[in-house]
């Protein structure tokens, strides 16, 4: 589609100025005494008065804290000198979580419960399939359970600093696990329990945990899995770490799984026992104090340590959260995740806005592919948090949500992990939601605990892509030219142009640094040493120049870039999608640029589904469809079939393993992959040349 057409309008919200956003722009503008016809306006002048706008949503939003400070940033600091802010303000996440703060008529800064009589429920777990009964958590109860583990971690020694992790599911257990270890001023960081052992040692090693509070079995699939196996392993990975104490398990079923022969681990009933007292306390610690530690995929190599600081993340969220997601206390959210993955915080969020929560942990697919719509209508979710594959296999059994479940609630459907089709756009519009949701469609990511693109309830919704940008977070498209160099004075691409991501000015949640000795260097390396003072993302966009939606073209490392043409896989991946849904699966896109050779090939794998041929006229009809709908430049020299498409835990598709792997190198296989052995079958193409009949070797 040219980048001067207006591509076709979704949705719209019906009274705009209604919303948290529309007041806050409304309040904005009798402050500044400026306007701020559309959005894009009021997103120009958040980026260009940075510390202006950050200091109106510290006001606006009453988040609970104590100290005053005497400057929001430096405007002129470099970006990769990771300038502070609210320097002098104190506060603390799980007090935020379990408790909001008010206005008072004088201004002051009350705190009150999220609830008022502590009965409202705060959250509803629910396990695979509904196998077993749904738990409803009040708000009292959680703060009465946070407050007993608050107690016993500090009788264990706990301080501020201190590092707790958890490999754990999606439970009410892990979510007081986050908040009693925040309550302290502790680190928390957290592991799905299906990362494979080696996965899981490459994070606790470099976290040295004090503490890990893990399940002691897991589900998934319908089996049940004894996880002291896997306890076992850690234990011993860790020897020699000093920090680390022992292990608590946490119980998956109602019979806790006998530990004896397990070593240094301890019921959790027994770690609680050590304490008669639910005193909740609460440790302030400063603004860009750190409070979280997450990590990259690591899907080429060993994870990198991300910390994140507790200010900056409150105040984003709340920025994110009330604003462009239009969440507040009547919200019921359902976000699919992992413990693994940023979105598991984005999920607990909505508490921080007296919200309600589901917790769900299993397989979305069990006991069908309807489970999850059907528990929207239940429990009248308003927000609901998923990926484009959980879409896809919606469209592939054809279900059409609004047909099987009461969906009168669901204002948003939020999309991430991986590139949203146009076509897929389309299908949830024309099909299978309701035309007053909001799809939106988000990306931001690990990195930046945050969205560099997201939804907005002031513009239009069009047809692909993002939205728009996230208020007071400055990005651009940088041109490409100068690949493989570093230190590059970059170049904003106009407007419509394919480019490189990138952050031009600071935000509040970059990292604060990255764990170990050569965290600094690390730090620097993965975001600020490909072009001098930007953020480099990693990703390929463009900006559309009457939208301003942002397109996500690919990963950036993963740019398909044939002749010097280049563009990114999801060009691909949407003629795959919308032509070829009934015969091919899945498909996977990489650029083969072997040491010998002169120019890069373009290499696409199809995964058929049941019952159709991967035939020489399919080929055919592939390449000429990619042809028409793009141009002669975009078709893939090779096209093979596949056994196997890899992704993540989270379904996240992978392509630059398969792209090092075709391109002649041996790489080790990630712990976060949901099959390591799905990328054996990619290295016979490295001699692609010799190849008549690529043989599956799974």
């Amino acid at each position: 589609m040219p980048s001067s057409t207006i591509p076709r309008k979704l949705w719209e919200h019906t009274n705009p100025q209604s919303t948290q956003m529309g007041i806050f722009k409304q309040k904005l503008e009798e402050e500044k005494g400026l306007q701020f016809p559309a959005f894009h306006n009021l997103y120009e002048w958040s980026i260009n008065n940075r510390a202006a706008f950050w200091a109106f949503c510290w006001n606006f939003f009453s988040i609970i804290h104590e100290g005053n400070y005497t400057t929001v940033v430096d405007e002129s600091a470099r970006i990769d000198t990771v300038p502070k802010w609210f320097e002098g303000i104190r506060l603390n996440f799980a007090e935020n979580m379990l408790f909001t703060g008010e206005r008072t008529p004088s201004g002051d800064l009350a705190i009150t419960t999220k609830d008022k009589e502590d009965t409202r429920i705060a959250l509803i777990q629910i396990r695979e399939g509904g196998s077993e009964p749904t738990i409803n958590i009040t708000w009292g109860e959680l703060r009465k359970r946070t407050g007993r583990l608050v107690q016993a971690l500090k009788a264990a020694g706990v301080v501020k600093g201190d590092r707790i992790a958890a490999v754990a599911s999606n439970s009410t257990d892990t979510l007081v696990v986050l908040l009693a270890t925040t309550a302290l001023g502790a680190l928390f960081s957290s592991t799905s329990t299906d990362t494979g052992v080696e996965g899981i040692l490459d994070r606790l090693r470099q976290l040295r945990p004090k503490w890990i509070f893990a399940d002691d079995a897991a589900v998934y699939n319908g089996k049940r899995i004894d996880l002291r196996p896997k306890i076992r392993s850690i234990v011993d990975g860790l020897d020699g770490v000093e920090e680390f104490r022992g292990v608590v398990a946490m119980p998956r079923f109602e019979q806790p799984a006998d530990l004896a022969g397990v070593p240094k681990t301890q019921a959790l009933t027994t770690f609680l026992g050590k304490t008669s007292s639910d005193q909740l306390e609460f440790v302030r610690v400063g603004f860009g104090d750190p409070f979280l530690v997450v990590y990259s995929s690591g899907t080429t190599g060993k994870p990198k340590p991300i910390v994140h600081g507790v200010g900056g993340y409150l105040v984003n969220s709340y920025k994110e959260g009330r604003l462009h997601g239009c969440q507040g206390p009547d919200s019921v959210i359902l976000q699919y995740t992992t413990t693994g993955w940023i979105m598991y915080l984005y999920g607990v969020g909505s508490l921080l806005f007296g919200g309600k929560v589901i917790l769900y942990d299993g397989n979305p697919f069990l006991p069908d592919v309807k489970f999850l719509i059907r528990l929207l209508g239940v429990h009248k979710a308003t927000h609901f948090g998923i990926s484009p594959r959980y879409l896809q296999e919606l469209r592939k059994n054809n279900i059409r949500p609004k047909d099987i479940a009461d969906l009168a609630n669901l204002s948003t459907v939020t999309s991430t992990g991986m590139v949203l089709s146009e076509s897929l756009f389309e299908w949830f519009y024309d099909e299978a939601f309701p035309a007053h949701s909001q799809l939106a469609n988000i990306s931001g990511g690990t990195d930046l605990a945050a969205c560099f693109g997201l939804g907005n309830p002031l513009t239009p919704l069009y047809m692909g892509g993002c939205q728009g940008p996230s208020l007071g977070i400055p990005i651009a498209a940088y041109d490409q030219a100068d690949e493989g160099a570093s230190g590059v004075k970059g170049r904003a691409v106009p407007d419509g142009d394919p480019g490189e991501l990138v952050a031009t000015a600071a935000f509040p949640t970059m990292p604060v640094k990255f764990l170990g000795d050569d965290g600094p260097q690390k730090y620097f390396d993965s975001y600020f040493a490909r072009f001098d003072n930007v953020w480099t993302h990693g990703d390929f966009i463009s900006i559309h120049p009457i939208t301003k939606q942002i397109i996500f073209l690919g990963r950036s490392d993963g740019v398909l870039n044939p002749s010097g043409i280049r563009f990114g896989s999801s060009e691909i991946y949407n003629v795959i999608d919308t032509r070829f849904a009934e015969e091919i699966a899945d498909s996977v896109c990489v650029g083969q640029r072997r040491p010998q050779d002169n120019d890069e090939s373009v290499m696409l794998f199809l995964l058929m589904r049941p019952g159709h041929a991967f035939t020489p006229q399919l080929v055919g009809r592939v390449k000429d469809a990619i042809r028409r709908a793009l141009s002669a430049r975009h078709v893939p020299k090779y096209v093979f079939q596949t056994p196997a498409i890899p992704m993540t835990v989270t379904l996240k598709k992978v392509e630059l393993p398969v792209k090092q792997i075709v391109s002649g190198k041996k790489i080790k296989p990630s712990g976060t992959l949901l099959d390591p052995r799905s990328l054996d079958f990619y290295y016979q193409f490295a001699e692609v040349e010799m190849l008549i009949d690529p043989k599956s070797k799974l």
